[in-house]
């Protein structure tokens, strides 16, 4: 029996899947284990949940994707963490738009991650490679979560400084946060809040961006980013898609898909898909390839 274990390391939790003959079972999930967002031994430890609660010791194979997977040492790294808890299984290490692609059941193509970050990657037939973004929110994540969520904070900010009283779309970013006025916002942001806590902000501006211009304005521009990461990946590979798109904010918002697709087709871009199940699926397609 061949047993693989995939791992998808976001920047708010891991997600596990194991696979039995290529048939996916068990899943488990935990915090985040990428050592861009927590600590190594934070690392370490939310690694060893999810690979004891899947079973990892009898595996044949570990496949992880992760964002910040940027060099062999990177990939070297991640590998000693997971290593531990993985027997004597293959333990293969790769940026986690890769784990999109394949989940999207694709080769070739471009990847688009949407979630508490953002980035792109693209493979030719002919094996060439590209990426565009996936800085970190220190740097980018332009389209993100986290984008979104600093952005709304960003505005209620720039009007108290206009002088102005926090207006709708305001005032539900400070009910969200529990907080009094638009003041307080900067010590919550410099206080330790992690990047998950303004990911989730980001839900403010779609649930009012039916009536709210400046909601809408944000989706926007958030989908443009994202439309960006692809185009700049497609020019580079000359490579026009498909272009597979995978991360919660993508999956779970319906806007941002509808103006990710239009904002990709205004850029000349082919096929854009959304997935609809977790780019954990890919590690099965993966694991033969590397």
């Amino acid at each position: 029996m061949s047993i693989l274990i995939g791992l998808d390391i976001g920047g708010t939790k891991t997600h596990g899947l194991r696979a039995e003959n290529g048939d996916p079972g068990r899943e488990a999930f935990g915090g985040s284990a990428n050592v861009q967002n927590v600590r190594p031994d934070e690392a370490a430890r939310a690694l060893g949940r999810v690979l004891a609660e899947l079973g990892a010791s009898d595996a044949d194979v570990v496949v992880a994707g992760a964002g910040g997977v940027d060099t062999p040492a990177d990939a070297e790294a991640l590998r000693a963490l997971i290593a531990p808890h993985a027997g004597a299984a293959r333990i293969v290490v790769v940026h986690d738009t890769r784990l999109v692609l394949a989940a999207g059941g694709r080769s070739t193509g471009i990847a688009v991650i949407a979630g508490t970050g953002s980035a792109a990657w693209g493979t030719t037939p002919d094996g060439r490679e590209a990426r565009a973004g996936g800085w970190g929110h220190l740097l980018g994540d332009e389209g993100s979560g986290y984008w979104l969520g600093r952005e709304l904070v960003r505005r209620a900010l720039a009007r108290l400084d206009d002088g102005l009283r926090p207006d709708a779309l305001d005032r539900a970013v400070l009910e969200h946060c529990g907080l009094a006025g638009p003041g307080a916002l900067i010590e919550r942001f410099h206080a330790g809040a992690g990047r998950g806590y303004w990911a989730a902000l980001s839900q403010v501006a779609f649930a009012a961006a039916a009536d709210d211009d400046d909601a809408l304005h944000l989706v926007d521009r958030a989908a443009g980013a994202l439309a960006d990461l692809a185009a700049t990946v497609s020019r580079r590979l000359e490579l026009p898609g498909p272009v597979v798109v995978g991360g919660g904010l993508a999956r779970h918002q319906p806007l941002l898909r509808r103006r990710l697709e239009e904002a990709a087709a205004a850029r000349g871009l082919g096929e854009l898909r959304v997935l609809d199940r977790d780019p954990v699926h890919g590690a099965l397609h993966l694991a033969d390839r590397q």
